[in-house]
């Protein structure tokens, strides 16, 4: 509502300093303020509808004389009502003049009147000049403890990012530590077979196989490279039952460790009708050049099941340092449209240690949900503090499902645990800075409260808990249309006050 607007609904009254004394905020004044209160403030009375709006430039301090109050914040696209209250005295507007041009001096919510009411409102800059004239030391007090705790939150949260920072980085280096070592393994392995190949190789250059069962045995070979590739998966009651009957096989036929020799042909997805079909190329040669060609044939296989896991160890890999830099969103600008299932999956990849083999891991995306507008980098910060809760209160044990939607234009992420619950005693505090249900030394208490303003106050959204015994659900509503320049930093919350 612009100042025009706000004039034809309201109008000015006689100011009595001695109405005044009796708001809580002055009772305390000498005759002389009030009658200079009365003289630079003056007494409004305003119709039911809005006084302020959210985000305008905060230039009145008002004060309840009677009347009603409502004070809602824009949260996830929907007004949210945060106070409502006939409390004589009650303030709002302005409040944070005092502290001039360090803060951003805008309503941080708006404020309507549901029925006739009077008003004593004193302009931004008069307000700000009484503070300093008649209370300097209570504006150094009250800029130090604002500016105090928020340089406090600043520090405190940054060393907690540090350590989760730190947390993940030891996450993934073990992550990365598994691939890496099964590729070395592999590529130790591999270099023995492709030596026992090259003798076989000469063993076969000494003419001890015709050219047609040469032919023969090398079409075999192509054939078993091939076969690798596209072996099916089997039980390990299966593979048990496989191996049995090419070990006797082979025992039969006179392969020495055939037992040993057995795991390999069954995990490439051959049996004892492909292995008559090599003794019947080399029928009639002698039983060295039969288990010579045995385990050439066998030496292939290795070759391609090691080359196999080397290929699955590297793509391990980089699929782990793709979703560190999903994570990270290293090169990438602050604000973007993304989906939000990768920043999610990339979240359970990095805390994939922490999560641990006990947690079972359930996922329910709707993957028709539109891109989201958001800062990335932020809100993996707001899962991974959701997600590493979640785990902490299951105790390594229990269900973590997440779960996304598509809802009044937001969307709208779930993230559930089997925990214990969180006690409705203190369920309403949970998003204060420093409070913590953790024991000492186990978490700084700003998690949650780190996670609601990025959600709140940068993503204009909100974040929501519900919780009971074996179910506690987080739910964070993302708004689907934002621009950058409609994220705001992060402000001080909206203030009706009251008697102290």
């Amino acid at each position: 509502m612009n100042s025009t607007e706000n004039a034809e609904r309201s109008s000015r009254m006689v100011c009595d300093p001695a109405e005044l004394r009796t708001l809580f905020l002055f009772e305390k004044l000498t005759d002389e303020q009030l009658d200079w209160l009365c003289r630079d403030g003056r007494i409004e009375s305003i119709e039911p509808g809005l006084v302020f709006r959210e985000g305008e430039p905060a230039t009145c301090f008002y004060v309840l004389m009677d009347g009603e109050v409502v004070l809602t914040k824009l949260s996830g696209g929907t007004e949210i009502e945060l106070v409502r209250t006939q409390h004589h005295g009650s303030y709002a507007g302005a409040w944070s003049a005092y502290l001039g041009d360090k803060v951003d001096q805008t309503y941080n919510s708006s404020l309507s009147v549901t029925r006739p009411s009077r008003f004593f409102v004193l302009d931004s800059e008069i307000f700000a000049d009484m503070m300093h004239e008649w209370f300097p030391m209570a504006v150094h007090l009250l800029e130090g403890v604002f500016f105090g705790n928020r340089n406090a939150n600043a520090r405190v949260g940054q060393r907690e990012r540090l350590l989760a920072l730190g947390s993940l980085s030891a996450g993934l280096t073990h992550e990365l530590n598994n691939p890496a070592a099964a590729a070395v393994r592999a590529t130790s392995g591999l270099r023995e077979r492709v030596a026992g190949m090259r003798h076989k190789l000469a063993m076969m250059a000494e003419g001890k196989f015709d050219t047609e069962s040469l032919g023969a045995l090398v079409r075999l070979q192509e054939e078993a490279a091939a076969q690798v590739a596209k072996a099916p998966e089997l039980t390990p009651m299966e593979a048990a039952d496989r191996e049995d009957v090419l070990g006797e096989w082979l025992e039969e036929h006179g392969i020495l460790d055939g037992w040993n020799l057995a795991p390999n042909f069954v995990q490439a997805g051959f049996d004892v009708d492909w292995l008559e079909r090599v003794g019947a190329t080399l029928e009639g040669a002698p039983e060295q050049v039969f288990q010579g060609a045995i385990r050439w044939l066998n030496y292939t296989i290795e070759t391609e099941l090691l080359m196999n896991e080397i290929a699955d160890s590297t793509t391990r890999i980089s699929s782990l340092v793709n979703a560190a830099k999903q994570y990270s969103q290293m090169d990438r600008a602050p604000f973007q449209v993304v989906d939000i299932h990768d920043l999610l999956d990339s979240t359970l990849v990095m805390l994939s240690r922490k999560i641990g083999d006990g947690v079972e891991v359930v996922k329910e995306y709707e993957r028709s949900l539109p891109q989201v507008p958001c800062y990335a980098a932020e809100l993996n910060q707001v899962w991974t503090n959701l997600i590493d809760n979640a785990v902490y209160a299951m105790q390594g044990h229990g269900t973590l499902t997440i779960r996304t939607r598509h809802e009044n234009d937001c969307a709208v992420i779930e993230i559930g645990d089997t925990g214990p619950g969180i006690p409705e005693e203190v369920r309403t505090r949970i998003f204060e800075p420093f409070f913590t249900t953790k024991p000492m030394g186990e978490g700084t208490g700003l998690g949650l409260d780190i996670s609601f303003r990025i959600v709140v106050n940068k993503h204009d959204g909100d974040i929501q808990v519900d919780s009971e015994p074996g179910k506690t659900v987080f739910t964070v509503w993302l708004p689907l249309h934002r621009t950058p320049e409609e994220q705001a930093d992060v402000a001080p919350e909206p203030t009706v006050g009251g008697h102290p």
